[in-house]
This record gives structure tokens, sequence and C-alpha cells, in this order.
């Protein structure tokens, strides 16, 4: 089978039409002419996105003693960003064209004196807060201003001493949450990598200050086992360890993973050390105590935190990224998504060879129902000739494909109660006993 890696420059594109088409990204408020940095999610995208989510959960949640999840308010006390510092320094540098009235990002640009669209003069460079504002109240004259919130991390640090109190853990321990985050970028661009609202997982790691180097480490690692496990390879991420002068206020040390999208090796995720900024600037605030009490010393201390961080769109892209592939197959070019099993929307499609046959699609429903019972994430699809399902389903990355024809039903005695299982990635396929089907496919799922 000859295959190409899909790096053309028009590769962005076809992911584009591709996840249109096929019901995984379509644009927010499209009938109306769309508002930019904004994108619906089809049914196969949210099944994907899902997807990453648990396992990300799982990985970093479910399968440890220490970490503690929660799932904080969008809208918070105003007062929570102004002790985080995004009141007063949550921007980016602006730019307006004089002439055609468009805004740019100054860092974005080459030139900050000529407008790349028009080529009119540039005005000079403003700092643009990111942050959207609303208000809450019902009466006039009394309403409050408060924000969509930027980012996820502050729902944590607010909660700190409420999983203190309820909880009771030692340090090291951590808290995560998955949550949506409203930025209103500049310039949102290359489909959805920047966007105007977006999902961040992401974890506040609290440990003693002396610890944070060793846990550093130990930090990066987990990042790359995730990466690994979403079946990227090494070339695919590069980690940039940012100088000083660049990194957040916040942060001690950062280190940004960057993944080879179709535009450019971008940011999918990060690692910062925010030593004891946050819980420090809230205890001054909010007047709270937020220290933690050593129950073997009963000494007092306010921990420092490390933050891995990953942005959940980024992974939806990055992942279709990575399987979108364009090759040969029997001699017929095909597209294909070689989605890892785990994260594929659909894990298998069942298929009556012909149906129009009453007898064959009974057979099919059985099995189909029968699968759908272990693993929910199954298709049917009757439409058009076995061939064209074929390619259909080798578009949205389902793995395997089961055929249920004559020989299911006994025409072949040897044959019979058994069905012809196809790989996506190989074509190649085998006949399977029905008794063995689905715990066939579920270790195929967790290989």
């Amino acid at each position: 089978m000859e295959e190409k890696s899909a790096k053309e420059p028009d590769r962005m594109e076809k992911l584009v039409s591709l996840c249109k088409r096929r019901g995984f990204v379509y644009q927010g408020s499209e009938i109306y002419g769309g508002l930019a940095g904004t994108w619906d999610y089809g049914p196969l995208g949210v099944a994907l996105k899902k997807n990453i989510e648990n396992a990300w959960w799982r990985m970093f949640v479910d399968s440890t003693d220490n970490i503690y999840g929660i799932d904080t308010a969008i809208l918070m006390n105003p007062k929570v960003w102004e002790a985080s510092g995004h009141v007063s320094g949550f921007a980016d540098p602006l730019v307006e064209c004089q002439k055609c009235k468009r805004r740019f990002r100054a860092d974005h640009l080459d030139n900050v004196e000529k407008c790349p669209e028009c080529g009119g003069k540039l005005g000079g460079m403003k700092q643009f807060n990111m942050m959207f504002k609303t208000t809450v109240g019902s009466v006039d004259g009394s309403d409050t201003t408060v924000y969509l919130r930027p980012e996820t991390a502050q729902g944590m640090f607010v909660n700190f001493k409420n999983i203190i109190d309820t909880f009771h853990p030692k340090l090291p321990f951590g808290i995560a949450q998955i949550g949506r985050n409203f930025r209103n970028e500049i310039a949102p661009r290359d489909f959805i990598f920047r966007v105007r609202e977006l999902e961040i997982m992401e974890l506040e790691y609290f440990l003693e200050e002396k610890s944070w180097q060793a846990q550093f480490e130990y930090w990066l690692g987990q990042m790359r086992a995730w990466f690994s496990s979403l079946g990227f390879e090494p070339g695919d991420i590069k980690e940039i360890e940012i100088p000083d002068g660049e990194r957040a206020h916040y942060s001690k040390r950062t280190v940004d993973f960057h993944f080879n999208y179709p535009h450019k090796f971008d940011e999918i995720g990060g690692l910062a050390y925010r030593t004891d900024f946050d819980l420090k600037n809230h205890i001054e605030h909010s007047g709270v105590d937020l220290h933690y009490l050593d129950p073997n010393t009963n000494k007092k201390s306010v921990p420092h935190v490390l933050e891995p961080t990953f942005g959940l769109g980024r992974h939806v892209l990055a992942v279709l990224a990575k399987a979108y592939t364009e090759d040969e197959l029997g001699g017929e070019k095909r597209v294909v998504l070689k989605l890892p099993p785990h994260l594929a929307p659909i894990k298998a499609a069942v298929f009556p060879l012909l149906k129009n046959k009453p007898e064959l699609v009974a057979k099919a429903r059985g099995v189909y129902e029968m699968l759908k019972k272990d693993i929910p994430q199954i298709m049917w699809d009757d439409n058009g000739n076995v061939g064209k399902r074929y390619r259909r389903q080798d578009e949205v990355g389902t793995p395997w494909c089961i055929t249920i024809d004559f020989d299911t039903l006994g025409e072949t005695p040897e044959m019979k109660d058994t069905v012809t299982v196809r790989d996506r990635d190989t074509g190649a396929q085998e006949r399977v006993a029905l008794a063995d089907l689905s715990n066939l496919l579920c270790a195929k799922i967790r290989a």
C-alpha cells in the first residue's frame, strides 16, 4: 500500500472540508454568516472530543490517589480576577489599520507599520484586555460587572481551602478540572486552533517549594507519556523552554509543548511552575487563610504549584491532523483518518451485505444490538454498496467494519455465525465467530 504524508500546503483546507462533510466541526452560527472564532462540534467531533477528555481524566485523575477533580463556575466574583492580575495585565498588543480599520496583534506581524491586508498605515500600539465582560443584576443602575473566565486555574485556587477542609490531603496533591474559557482574541485563526471560546484540561499540583524541580521533571515525563498515548511520535512534538522575560508574570519556569500542526509547530500544552504567587495573592485580597498545615510538624506554609495545561480543542485538531492520510488501497485512492482506536468516535460499523434481503438485515441488526451493549460507539451502515461504506467509514476513522453475509446465515455450514471483520488501515479481512466478536473488539480497542 503506497502512502503519502499529506503535507501539501492545502492540508488544513482538506481537513476543514472533511470535518464539515463528515460531521466533526461546523462553523458557529453558519446560517447567519458565522461568527469569527466560534465553532460547533458535530456528532463525530463531540464524540472524539469526549474520548480525549475521558482518556485525560482517566490518566490524570482516576488513576491517581492524590488528584481531586472539580468543576467550577464560569462566572466568579470579579475580585478573583483583580487578585490574579488579569484585570490589569491580561492583554495583547493591538494595532489598528487607519485605512481599512482592521485590528491585528502586533506580536504576530512582521511589519508593525504596514497593514498586511490593504497596505495602509497601522496606528500606534495599544494594550487590549482579552477578558469578556458581562453584568450580574436585574435592577437598573445596580448591575455588577463580572467576567467570563479566561482560565480554569483560578477556580482551583479559590477552592484550595475547600479541598483541604473536606478531604484533608497531604502534600503533594493536585486539583484538576476540564472547563470552558473565554478570550476575546483579536485575530482568531487556523480553524479551531485559536478561538474565542475554548476548553482547557489542567491541574494545579500543590507541593513544598524544595521539591519543585524534581516534581517538574516528573510532570514533564507524565506529559510526554500522555502525548505518546495519543499516537504522537517524537517528531510530532517539540519542547520549548521559555526564557526569562517571556514567561507569564507568575512563572519561574515554563516548558511549552508544540505540535506539528498543518499551519506550523504551535502550542498544544505546557508545564509552568507558578511558585506560591496565586495562593499568596488570594490570601492578601480575600483575607482568608489559605495556608497548609502539615499534620506531622504542625507548621503552616503556602504551597507552591506546578501547572500542567492542555488545550482540548487543540488536541482535537492535533489528533485529526496526525490521523489524516491520503493513500491507495486496492489500486484506489482514498482519504482515511488513522485514529487510535480508543479515540475513534466510531469503534466499528456493522453492515448487512445487502439491505434488500430481510434475513441479512435482521441478522445484522442482532449483531449490532449485541455489540452496542458492550461497545456503545458502534454504527449501523447500510447505505450504498459495501465498497462505498468502507470508504465512508475510512474517512471518519472507524477502525473496523463488520459485514454480515450469506455465510453468516449458514449458506456455507462451516462459516455459520461468523462475520467478516475488515481492518481500516490495511484493508485485511478475517472471519470471526460471533461468539468471540465482542471480546476481540474490546481487546483491540484497549491495545
